[in-house]
């Protein structure tokens, strides 16, 4: 079949949402956008099989919910409309490896929506724009150099040309082959995987409603079992439990049970007053996983890769779909200033985007590695987090903002060795002072119902 001339428009390889918002981002920027998807995409929210961990909890962190809001305007409100439950990560019941952190000092917020929600009402936006096609149920099966610009072939025959590529395919994305087929470096990722698994579960309450707060019960290593429950769309709450190696949930598990072996028995108590919906998902595709696309001075002109076809992270930390969302603005600023970007210096700056996540996954996840032995660096990032994790612990304000600004992504990591931070975890060490949070009184509010 010939090509299509397409010459002059921009293919983004994945109509999931790191492609979805790389579309958007590219068709904000003023060019003709081809979305090219492998599954055939409904109109409803259904999961579907390009996204095997669909069933998971989902979230934008914050940064990643304003940015998916300023490439897709309108998201935030619609997502409200549905049922999205907007969570305040700073009043969240959280169990953490010191025990129970403080609920009295606000954070940012997240909205919480089952991903095939997100995705669909994501998807709709985008596809409203008139300078945005999509071409679904078509597999990717080669890239090459033509003519016209860059060649896509389907494996139905078809192929489509474009000035620029952005691979947004993830996990599974053949980049690595085609750069080697195009005679390019490919240099093998980065890679940590700390064997993590999920089983992930829905419930309801037997009045047709359920919890309208979130609870995380966290791991450590020597309590490698870890979960997170959290209120999602139509008056359901989705439950999540992971744990590590020989931990890994498995789907013929009973999953309450499974929670009752967490380090604080809240899920457990909780869902056994709620009806579960549904049979148990499981997920064990978490390695960290990095390609240092563009450092090569043979990256090839036109070419763009973003989402986890570029970095995937573990999804326990909940970063992917955000570091998609902020590459996409720095995709769309480029393209509008530069009808032709130099792609390889923007590769390289896509790549700087993961930076900040890949480091917070990597020097965690390395701690539940068998044998595992952390770099200095990794050590040392992890005593001072201990640090000011004591600091938060007891109720230092400026401790528990500084740890969500810049695990939201909305400040500097600098601002984790304020001097301020410096002179507390000093004061702290002296006065050998610390006050444990008490356990929020709310679970326990939540748990006298299945009591009586």
């Amino acid at each position: 079949m010939p090509e299509t001339q397409n010459a002059g428009t921009v293919l983004v390889i994945g109509a999931s949402l790191s492609g979805l918002l790389a579309a958007a981002a590219a068709a904000g920027a003023g060019r003709e956008v081809t979305l090219v998807e492998r599954d055939t995409l409904a109109a409803t929210a259904d999961p579907r099989r390009g996204v095997p961990q669909g069933r998971q909890n989902h979230v934008l962190l914050h940064r990643g919910l304003l940015a998916a809001e300023e490439l897709a305007p309108g998201l935030e409100q619609a997502l409200e409309a549905a049922g999205a439950t907007r969570v305040n990560t700073g009043e969240l019941p959280w169990y953490g490896p010191l025990g129970w952190q403080p609920t009295d000092v606000p954070s940012y917020d997240v909205l919480s929506v089952t991903r095939p929600l997100l995705e669909q009402l994501v998807r709709e936006r985008v596809l409203a724009r008139p300078n945005v096609r999509l071409v679904d149920g078509v597999r990717v099966a080669g890239l090459r150099r033509g003519d016209a610009g860059w060649v896509l072939s389907a494996a139905d025959g078809r192929a489509l040309v474009a000035e620029l590529v952005v691979d947004a395919s993830g996990r599974s994305s053949r980049m690595p082959h085609w750069l080697a087929e195009l005679g390019c470096t490919v240099a093998d990722p980065e890679v940590l995987d700390a064997s993590l698994g999920y089983a992930c579960q829905t419930y309801r309450g037997r009045d047709g409603t359920a919890p309208r707060i979130g609870v995380v019960i966290g791991a450590t290593p020597e309590h490698p079992r870890s979960g997170l429950g959290l209120p999602v769309e139509d008056g359901l709450w989705l439950v999540s439990a992971a744990g590590y190696g020989e931990h890994r949930p498995d789907r013929a598990d009973d999953l309450r049970g499974y929670l009752a072996t967490l380090r604080d028995p809240a899920l457990a108590t909780i869902t056994a007053g709620l009806e579960p919906v549904g049979d148990v998902a499981v997920h064990r595709q978490t390695a960290n996983r990095r390609h240092h696309y563009g450092e090569a001075a043979d990256w090839p002109d036109g070419l763009l890769v973003v989402g986890d076809a570029l970095c995937s992270f573990n999804p326990l930390y909940g970063q992917g779909i955000t570091v998609g969302a902020c590459q996409a603005l720095v995709l769309r600023n480029a393209l509008r200033r530069h009808h032709r970007p130099a792609t390889r210096r923007l590769q390289r700056h896509l790549n700087r985007v993961a930076d900040l996540p890949w480091s917070v996954a990597t020097t965690e996840d390395v701690r539940y590695l068998p044998g595992g032995n952390p770099r200095l660096v990794q050590r040392l990032l992890t005593l001072w987090s201990t640090e000011l994790a004591l600091l938060a612990q007891n109720g230092n304000r400026r401790a528990l903002q500084t740890f969500g600004s810049v695990y939201h992504l909305m400040a500097s990591p600098a601002l984790l060795v304020h001097p301020a931070l410096v002179a507390a975890v000093l004061r702290r060490r002296v006065s050998r002072r610390s006050t444990p949070h008490p356990r929020p009184a709310v679970l326990t509010e939540l748990a006298e119902p299945v009591v009586r």
